[in-house]
Formats: structure tokens, sequence, C-alpha cells
């Protein structure tokens, strides 16, 4: 680390404390050389992920997306705030876990099928008619038949 005063290349560490929530540390540093002291902040570097379309386009990842869609599902339904938010963290941890910088849209709507399939079973109907589009009552049938099928 550069100081900003004299633009010597060696520091030292003074003092060294969480901030930003235990998202960054902070460090007091003191130059070498000229002595005169300095704050830096340290952080993990976060991996863009980019999140491929159904048409092919490419988005960044956004989790409020997530979180709403997963909101509309359980509207009115006895699913607490706290579920989902720790469900749209399960998720996330999945994604960026899984280390791939590209992930498509359809694997994200699948995570939240199966998370919602085990939260609240008229959310996971009410998501996945969405999701999968179903054109008609027999594919909401058919959904309706494999969710009873798999008790």
């Amino acid at each position: 680390m550069r100081c900003p005063f004299c633009n010597y290349y060696e520091s030292k560490v003074i003092d060294s404390r969480p901030t930003d929530e235990g998202q960054a540390i902070r460090r007091r540093r003191e130059c070498l050389k000229c002595s005169k002291r300095f704050t830096t902040y340290e952080k993990v570097e976060a991996m863009p992920l980019i999140i491929i379309k159904k048409d092919g386009t490419r988005e960044v990842y956004d989790r409020n997306k997530i979180l709403n869609g997963m909101l509309k599902a359980c509207e009115k339904r006895p699913v607490p705030l706290s579920t989902i938010e720790e469900t749209v963290d399960e998720i996330e941890r999945e994604l960026y876990n899984s280390m791939e910088k590209e992930i498509t849209s359809q694997y994200i709507g699948e995570l939240v099928m199966n998370k919602l399939k085990d939260i609240d079973e008229v959310s996971y109907v009410r998501f996945a008619s969405v999701y999968r589009q179903f054109k008609d009552i027999n594919t909401f049938m058919d959904e309706l038949k494999k969710l009873l099928n798999e008790e």
C-alpha cells in the first residue's frame, strides 16, 4: 500500500477493525518513511454474476427480482418475511458458491421453485404458474398432479 503523502510503498498496520457489519476491514496504517498515518479499507471483491435470460440477453444479477417474485407468490399466505429473506440468502449463496460467472434464469427459477415447494405449496404453484407460463387449465392441473404424487 503506497503512502498517499510521500508515495513510499511500505507501511505498517497500527490498528484493524471490522466495519460495514463485518463486510470490510478498516486498517490504520503508518508510513515507514514519513511516519504519517492514513486509513485503508479492505473488502472481498464481489464477483459479478451475469444472468442469461430465456431470450439470450444478459443482465447483472439482481437479488430484488428473486425477492419480489417470492413476495408475490407468498402474498396473503402464512409465510413470514424472514423466511422469504432467508430463502433468498440461501439461493444467493448457492449461486455465488457455484463459481459460475454466468447463470441461466431457468436455473434460478428452478431453485426458487424447489425452495418454495418446501415452504408453502400454494406459493409454489403460484410461482410455477407464472414461471412456467401455464397456457391453460390442463398444464396447471398437470403441475398439481405432480405435486400430489410427490407426497
